[in-house]
């Protein structure tokens, strides 16, 4: 029941922040604002997750789990309220921020408690589901978003209907708190130590942060210095995180299996030659739609495979500083993913693909490498 309505939550979440991105970039499109300001304005949802990360930590072990959840989601609710009551740029911006706040809030505790209490011969099977309930909520959100072509208001407040309910089954849930430190130390301490026991799992969130924020944000440039359609991009793109949502719990059981490590690395490694191959088909719509529901199959677990191999590097009393640092790495990804891919667009459209590649295979050599050392020591 525990994991159930956790999962439950996630979809929500997912649900609302898939609607949220393409809702308010055409009603700010509607209004006269510029591409670059409009995306800018995105931006502000990931500022308020590298806002409030450094001070999650210390609330989470003193009052525990749920609570973090409540009030995250809480700020949620009111802000998907409150945007259709007061249509402003800048408000907008503010209430961005404020959802950015509060999914972290309830994204960083709940899988916190997953990695907690799962096993670890169940861990990659849970994660993987963790991360296909927000992948499948967040794929159905630009379907609530069309509906406000009925009325502008109904796909905010039905979003903030869909999480206040998921928000009331969080009353059902026991209250618990985190393992507590065996000693005293600095939340930059176990930032610290966190990442030097972490590093290798922790470079795959930031890596899926800039792919998914880059094919999403730049495939659209790349198809269209190929005299590609509107029609076809809007035909392709969805392949990317359909990928991801079939192949999610495949890659987490077998990663249960078989080592998180190899199954990582093999992931890696293929869908970098996915995007490859992708050079090869030109504007071919079909090809190119192959290209990407295939490198999605490989690389839509990257987020969930990297907390599952954060969770078995290290201990439990540093799994929040290791979460905290998975959401925050996510984020810095999804800032960097696309004015950097952008950048290498400009300069030829077929090294896209090659970018997007190279953020792949860095992570798989880290890993390879770090194989190596493990072997010799």
């Amino acid at each position: 029941m525990r994991f159930a309505i956790l999962t439950g939550i996630v979809a929500v979440s997912g649900l609302s922040q898939g609607m949220l991105l393409p809702l308010l970039a055409m009603l700010l499109d509607e209004n006269g604002v510029s591409s670059s300001v409009n995306g800018a304005h995105a931006a502000a949802l990931y500022i308020g997750v590298l806002t409030i990360s450094p001070f999650l930590e210390r609330p989470l072990r003193r009052y525990g789990y749920r609570l973090l959840i409540l009030l995250g989601g809480f700020i949620v609710i009111c802000s998907l309220i409150l945007f259709p009551l007061f249509p402003s740029l800048f408000f907008w911006l503010v209430l961005r921020f404020a959802i950015g706040i509060g999914d972290h809030m309830l994204h960083f505790a709940t899988q916190t408690w997953i990695t907690d209490f799962s096993p670890p011969t169940e861990r990659g099977r849970r994660l993987s589901l963790y991360g296909w309930a927000f992948g499948l909520g967040f794929t159905i959100g630009p379907l609530l978003a069309s509906l406000a072509s009925v009325e502008k208001a109904l796909p905010f407040y039905l979003a903030a209907l869909l999480s206040f309910a998921g928000w009331i089954g969080v009353f059902w849930l026991p209250n618990e708190k985190p393992k507590p430190l065996e000693r005293s130390s600095s939340a930059a301490g176990r930032f610290i130590g966190a990442w030097k026991q972490a590093w290798p799992a922790l470079l795959l969130p930031f890596a899926y942060g800039f792919l998914e924020a880059a094919v999403h944000s730049i495939f659209p440039l790349y198809a269209l210095r190929k005299q590609m359609g509107a029609e076809q991009i809007a035909f392709i793109l969805p392949f990317f995180s359909l990928g991801g949502i079939v192949f999610q719990l495949p890659l987490g059981a077998l990663s249960d299996r078989f080592g998180r490590r190899e199954i990582i690395t093999g992931a890696l490694l293929a869908g970098a030659g996915c995007f490859l191959i992708a050079l090869t088909v030109g504007a071919s719509t079909v090809g190119l739609a192959a290209c990407l529901f295939t490198a999605g199959m490989f690389t839509g677990s990257l987020f969930s495979l990297g907390i599952a191999y954060m969770t078995d590097l290290l201990p439990k009393e540093l799994l929040p500083a290791g979460n905290l640092l998975c959401g925050m790495l996510y984020s810095l990804g999804s800032m960097t993913g696309p004015p950097l891919a952008g950048s290498v667009v400009d300069l030829s459209a077929r090294a896209f693909f090659l970018a997007v590649s190279a953020v792949l295979l860095v992570p798989a050599i880290c890993l390879v490498s770090r194989r190596e050392q493990e072997t010799a020591a």
